[in-house]
C-alpha cells in the first residue's frame, strides 16, 4: 500500500507512487464527452474508470454524508463516488476520487471539500481526492496534466459537442434502432486513435473530422416523419447527466419527441468571457484580459468551424455562435449576471425559441439559487415576449418522484402537439384558399 503523504494544510496528496496502481473514479456528466476524457486519461497512464451507475442507492449515500440543504448535483456526485467505493468491487485502499473544481462563486467550488468531509464521516479519509482545475487551486505530484493532454481535452470537448448534436438529430428517426449509438462508439474510437497518434489536433484536421462525423451520421437511414422538438436547458450537471435528470433524453425519445440539447462549447466560451467581463466591470490586469481574449477567439473559431460543417452537411441544423447568444440576451440580463450558468441559461432558451424550438424543459436542481433566477425566474418574461413559447420548469431533488416529473413533461408535450396540429391545420386551410 502506498505511503500516505499530507501537505501543510493536512490535505492528502495523490503521489507519483499512487499513479502506478490506484484506480481513478470519475463521476459522469456528459456521456460522450466524458467517455473520451477517460480514454485520454488512460492514454496518459492512469487507471481511470467513468461511473455510469444509476440507482436510488446513490441518492441515499449522498443524503447520508452530505447536508440535505446542499445543491442536488453535489449530493449526486458525492453519493455516486462513495457508492462506487463501497459497492463497486474496488479496493478502497487503492482508489482515488476525481472531481472538478471551478474556483468561482458557484457551490461547485465547494464540492471537493464536501467530498473530503463525507469521506471522513464514512471512515474513508485515507482515500485521496484529486481536484481537476485550471486555477492552480490544488496540485498533486501524481496527477499532472501535460499541455499535450489539455490540448487533446479541448478537442475532445469540441468533438463531443458535434457528435451529441448530430446523434440527437438522428436517433429519434433511425430506421434500425441502435445505429446511432453504434456510430457514436465508432466516432469515439477513431477520434481517440487519431489523437493518440498525434493526428486530428490541428485546426485543419479538426475541420476535416467535423465533416467526417457529419458524413457518418448522415449515412444512417432515417424515416421521413416529423416529431416535436424539445429543448433541454438548466444547471449544467442536471442538464447533461442522465443520473441528474432521470434519463430525460431517453424519456423524451420514448414520448416521440426529439431532444435538442445545447452543447458544452458555449459554456466554455461563457466562462472565458466572464474573466474578460470581470476586468471590464471591476478592473484587473490587462495582460490577463489579453490572454483570455486570444483564448476566447480560438475556441470561437473552432465553434464556427463546427457550425459550418453542420450547415454544409445539408442534413443537420446548426446552432448559433456564442456572439449570437450574447446579442439575444441584450435587454434581459447583463454580463455581471454570471454565477452558475448566469445569463447563458436565459440566452439558450431565447436561441431555442428563435430557432423554432419553443418547447423547452428547464431543469431546476434543488439548492441552485442562481439557476432558479436565470432559469425559472425568467420564464414569465420570455412568455410575455413570446406567447407561443411552451416552457416547463422541472425540479430535481432527493424527494422529487420521477413519475411527477414525467407527468409535467407529458403535459408540456401535449400542449406542443396540440399547437403543432393547429399550425398544420392553418397551413392546409391557407393552401386550400
Amino acid at each position: 500500500m502506498a505511503e500516505l503523504i499530507y501537505d501543510k494544510t493536512g490535505r492528502l496528496i495523490f503521489t507519483e507512487e499512487m499513479k502506478k496502481d490506484y484506480t481513478l473514479l470519475v463521476p459522469q456528466m456528459l456521456p460522450i464527452h466524458f467517455s473520451m476524457m477517460v480514454e485520454l486519461l488512460r492514454k496518459e497512464g492512469f487507471h481511470a474508470v467513468m461511473l455510469n451507475t444509476h440507482h436510488r442507492g446513490i441518492v441515499d449515500e449522498g443524503l447520508k454524508y452530505v447536508h440535505n440543504d446542499t445543491c442536488f448535483p453535489a449530493l449526486l456526485v458525492i453519493g455516486q463516488l462513495i457508492d462506487a467505493v463501497k459497492n463497486g468491487g474496488y479496493d478502497p485502499h487503492k482508489v482515488a476520487l476525481v472531481i472538478t473544481q471551478t474556483g468561482g462563486g458557484c457551490r461547485a467550488s465547494n464540492y471537493i471539500h464536501l467530498l473530503r468531509k463525507a469521506l471522513e464521516k464514512a471512515d474513508m479519509a485515507y482515500i485521496p481526492v484529486i481536484s481537476v482545475n485550471l486555477s492552480g487551486l490544488e496540485k498533486n505530484p501524481g496527477f499532472k496534466l501535460s499541455l499535450n493532454f489539455l490540448r487533446k481535452a479541448v478537442f475532445a470537448m469540441m468533438y463531443g459537442d458535434i457528435i451529441m448534436n448530430v446523434a440527437n438529430q438522428v436517433r429519434p428517426y433511425e430506421v434500425t434502432p441502435g445505429d446511432t449509438d453504434k456510430a457514436v462508439d465508432d466516432c469515439i474510437r477513431w477520434l481517440i486513435a487519431e489523437m493518440d497518434a498525434g493526428k486530428g489536433l490541428s485546426y485543419k484536421s479538426m475541420c476535416q473530422n467535423f465533416r467526417r462525423i457529419c458524413g457518418q451520421f448522415k449515412a444512417i437511414p432515417v424515416t421521413g416523419e416529423s416529431k416535436v422538438r424539445v429543448g433541454v436547458v438548466g444547471e449544467i450537471y442536471v442538464k447533461f447527466s442522465p443520473l441528474g435528470n432521470n434519463n430525460l433524453e431517453a424519456f423524451l425519445l420514448s414520448e416521440g419527441a426529439e431532444p435538442v440539447v445545447p452543447g458544452l462549447t458555449d459554456f466554455i466560451i461563457f466562462k472565458i468571457h466572464n474573466r474578460i467581463a470581470d476586468i471590464d466591470l471591476y478592473g484587473g490586469k490587462w495582460i490577463k484580459k489579453k490572454v483570455c481574449i486570444l483564448f476566447k477567439r480560438y475556441v470561437e473559431r473552432c465553434q464556427k468551424a463546427m457550425i459550418q460543417a453542420l450547415k454544409e452537411s445539408g442534413r443537420f441544423r446548426a446552432p448559433g455562435t456564442f456572439e449570437d447568444l450574447h446579442r439575444l440576451i441584450q435587454g434581459y440580463l447583463g454580463d455581471g449576471n454570471k454565477m452558475g450558468e448566469g445569463w447563458l441559461l436565459t440566452a439558450e432558451m431565447l436561441e431555442l425559441i428563435h430557432s423554432g424550438v419553443p418547447n423547452i424543459v428547464c431543469t431546476q436542481p434543488f439548492g441552485c439559487l442562481p439557476n432558479h433566477i436565470v432559469g425559472k425566474g425568467m420564464i414569465r418574461r420570455l412568455k410575455d415576449d413570446y406567447p407561443y413559447s411552451n416552457i416547463v420548469a422541472i425540479d430535481y431533488d432527493p424527494s422529487a418522484t420521477q413519475i411527477n416529473q414525467e407527468n409535467r413533461i407529458k403535459l408540456m408535450l401535449a400542449n406542443a402537439k396540440a399547437l403543432a396540429k393547429q399550425e398544420a391545420e392553418k397551413e392546409l386551410a391557407g393552401a386550400a384558399k
